[in-house]
C-alpha cells in the first residue's frame, strides 16, 4: 500500500485530519533566525502562539511559527488553531509575476515542452490540448513542484534540478489539464478562465478522448521515471479524481451532506494532486521520509484552502471575474463549504434548495441566504485555519527564497478574498 493512503482516505476516524484542526500540544520547534536587512516586521499573538510576519520587497510576506504541535500539523487536536488574519496586516498584494519570478526560468522551460510532450502525431487532440494550455492557466502546480524541489534541494546540497523534478513538473501539468477538460464535460460548463471550453469546441467525444489521452501519455512518461514510490503517489490522484466526481454526483441537493463530505471530495478533487506534486518533487530531492511527509501535509492543506476559496468566490464575484456563471455550483446542487454552514442557521435554505431551484429568482434568493447567514464568513475560518496548517508544515525547510515562495502561494490564496 503506498504512503499517502493513510493519510486521510479512510472513512473511519482518519477522516478527522481533514477537518480537526486544533492543537492541544505546547511543544516548540526553534524558529530559524531572521535577518533584519531592511525588512520590516509585524508581530500578532493568535491564541496561545504568536505568528510572526515579515515583509521583503513590500510584495512578500514571511510567516513563521514560534510554537507548533505536531497533533496540528497531523491535523487533529481539540482546539480551534490560530488562524491568519490578512486583514490586520498593511501591505501589497503579492502577485503570481513576483511569487513564481524564482522558478520563471523553469517554468519557461516547462512552457516549451508541455505540447510537445503531448505528441504531434494526433492534430485534434493537439489542438484542444492547445486550447487549455493557452488559456490562460496559473501553472500553480508545476510552480509548486519547482519551489519545492529547489527548497528541499538545499537541505541535500543539490545545486540544481534533476530531470526528474523537470518531467514530474510536466506531468502534474498534464493530468492537471486533462482532469479540467473532463470536468468541463460533466459540468457541461461552456466557458473556462473567459474562453470556450474544448467540448464547447470539438464536441464531447473530442473532449473526451483528448483527456484520456492525456491521463495516458502522463501515465507513460510517470513509468518512465523509474521511481515506484512516486509512481504509486500519481496513480492514486488519477483514482482519486474518479473519487471525487463519483462523491460529489451521488450528494447533488442533499443539505444532510457534512463538512467531512466537502472536505474529502475536495481533497479528491483538488488537494491529492497538490499534495502528490509537493510530495513527489521532494522525494526526487533524496531528502528524509520526515520532509517529505510535511510537504504531503503543505500540499494538502494548500489544496484544501485553494478548493475552500474557490468555493467562495463562486458566491462573491462576477461571471466576468469567475469566468463562468456566478453561483453555478449551488445551481447545480453542488453544496459547497458557504453553503453548508449556512444550512446551519437557515431552514428556508434547506426548502429552496431541495426545491431544485424550481421557482424563478430562487437561485438568487439562496444565495442572498448564504451570505446573510454567515457561511461566507465560516468558510473564510476555515480556509485560513488549513493555510495556518500549511505553513507550519515548511519549518522542516532551510529559509531561502524558495520557502518564501511557498509561503507567499498560500497567502496568495488567501488574498483573494480578503
Amino acid at each position: 500500500m503506498m504512503s499517502m493512503t493513510c493519510h486521510n482516505l479512510d472513512f473511519g476516524t482518519r477522516v478527522l485530519d481533514l477537518v480537526a484542526v486544533g492543537s492541544s500540544s505546547n511543544s516548540s520547534i526553534e524558529r530559524h533566525a531572521v535577518k533584519n536587512h531592511g525588512k520590516t516586521f509585524a508581530t500578532k499573538i493568535y491564541g496561545a502562539r504568536r505568528m510572526v510576519c515579515c515583509r521583503q520587497n513590500v510584495s512578500r510576506t514571511r510567516v513563521f511559527s514560534t510554537n507548533t504541535s505536531e497533533a496540528l500539523l497531523n491535523g487533529v487536536g481539540q482546539r480551534t488553531a490560530p488562524v491568519l488574519d490578512l486583514k490586520k496586516e498593511t501591505k501589497s498584494p503579492i502577485s503570481l509575476a513576483n511569487l513564481f519570478e524564482v522558478v520563471a526560468g523553469d517554468l519557461q522551460t516547462l512552457n516549451q515542452n508541455l505540447q510537445s510532450i503531448v505528441g504531434a502525431e494526433n492534430p485534434v487532440l493537439m489542438s484542444a490540448a492547445e486550447q487549455i494550455f493557452g488559456a490562460g492557466g496559473k501553472r500553480m502546480r508545476p510552480a509548486l513542484v519547482f519551489l519545492v524541489s529547489r527548497a528541499t534541494a538545499e537541505l541535500v546540497g543539490l545545486k540544481d534540478l534533476t530531470t526528474k523534478h523537470r518531467r514530474l513538473a510536466e506531468i502534474i501539468e498534464m493530468i492537471h489539464t486533462a482532469s479540467l477538460i473532463h470536468d468541463d464535460v460533466l459540468d457541461e460548463s461552456d466557458m473556462r478562465r473567459g474562453k470556450e471550453t474544448v467540448h464547447q469546441l470539438y464536441g464531447t467525444r473530442v473532449a473526451i478522448l483528448a483527456g484520456d489521452f492525456m491521463f495516458a501519455q502522463s501515465s507513460w512518461y510517470l513509468a518512465n521515471l523509474e521511481n515506484l514510490e512516486v509512481i504509486k503517489l500519481i496513480s492514486q490522484v488519477i483514482k482519486d479524481f474518479a473519487s471525487g466526481e463519483i462523491k460529489q454526483a451521488s450528494s447533488l441537493f442533499d443539505c444532510d451532506v457534512k463538512l467531512e463530505d466537502y472536505l474529502l471530495k475536495s481533497y479528491y478533487k483538488t488537494a491529492s494532486l497538490i499534495a502528490a506534486s509537493t510530495k513527489g518533487a521532494a522525494i526526487f530531492s533524496g531528502v528524509d521520509s520526515s520532509v517529505t511527509e510535511q510537504m504531503y501535509e503543505y500540499g494538502k492543506n494548500l489544496g484544501l484552502s485553494f478548493q475552500v476559496v474557490d468555493d467562495i468566490l463562486d458566491f462573491t464575484q462576477s461571471a466576468e471575474q469567475l469566468g463562468k456563471p456566478a453561483g453555478s455550483d449551488l445551481a447545480k446542487g453542488n453544496l459547497t463549504a458557504p453553503v453548508i454552514f449556512a444550512l446551519e442557521k437557515e431552514p428556508k435554505l434547506r426548502e429552496i434548495i431541495e426545491s431544485e431551484f424550481c421557482e424563478t429568482g430562487s437561485l438568487d434568493e439562496a444565495i442572498e441566504l448564504v451570505k446573510q447567514c454567515g457561511g461566507i464568513e465560516r468558510a473564510q475560518e476555515l480556509a485560513k485555519e488549513k493555510a495556518d496548517i500549511a505553513i507550519k508544515s515548511l519549518q522542516c525547510l532551510p529559509q531561502s527564497d524558495f520557502r518564501l515562495g511557498l509561503e507567499d502561494m498560500v497567502m496568495f490564496n488567501l488574498e483573494r478574498i480578503d
